[in-house]
């Protein structure tokens, strides 16, 4: 997969086209962390960072804690069902960073400011750290070319949480993608974390912990 990394998102983009991003929280990946500059590709970066970020047990963990947890899932609801910004196919809420698939119906760049902006004050406002950073300024995004990449990207998100540690087994979330019934979602994670919380789901699906 080629994942780009971008401080912002690009104006001209492929309409019609599912969109993977990947944010994380601020001071959540150390510059010391980051992988050696020109001898990976865009897509083994991500994977670097990825696995770094969920191998945390240190630094800011934020969204483990359930309020904070549901301020994000809301807003990436809120997006997708009110205001209508992206038809959302899956989603993954770790600790310390979100992956989010989705269809974009306006430019990528207004609803994630809206997901971020709307997060970090009100979850900064619950921590009471107002007015600092809360969420890294770069995301990472990646234009899927087809179903069957999409499929994988899918799957990526749904094993996030037993790749990192924090369910024991694998549960299929069901989207829109998978054609079924909005009766038939439900969430993957039903069984106890071993180390701590995370947040998974699609469109249609319920939100559990």
């Amino acid at each position: 997969m080629d994942f780009q990394h971008h401080r912002r998102l690009p104006h001209i983009y492929p309409e019609g086209k599912p969109l993977f991003i990947t944010w994380h929280l601020h001071g959540s990946l150390p510059h010391s962390s980051y992988p050696p500059p020109g001898k990976l590709n865009a897509g083994q970066a991500f994977v670097w960072i990825d696995r770094h970020l969920d191998a945390a047990r240190s630094g800011p963990l934020y969204l483990k804690q359930e309020p904070i947890a549901q301020l994000v899932i809301a807003s990436i609801r809120y997006n997708a069902e009110q205001l209508q910004h992206y038809e959302l196919h899956a989603f993954v809420v770790m600790a310390n960073h979100v992956h989010l698939l989705v269809l974009p119906r306006v430019n990528p760049s207004r609803f994630l400011q809206s997901v971020k902006g709307y997060t970090a004050r009100e979850a900064n406002r619950l921590l009471g750290r107002t007015g600092q950073p809360f969420w890294q300024a770069e995301s990472y995004d990646h234009w899927v070319r087809d179903d069957r990449e999409s499929d994988r990207i899918r799957a990526y998100i749904e094993n996030n949480p037993v790749r990192a540690g924090w369910w024991p087994t694998r549960k299929i979330i069901h989207g829109p993608a998978r054609k079924k019934s909005r009766d038939d979602s439900r969430l993957c994670s039903l069984d106890r974390p071993r180390h701590g919380r995370c947040w998974t789901g699609g469109l249609g699906s319920r939100v559990g912990w």
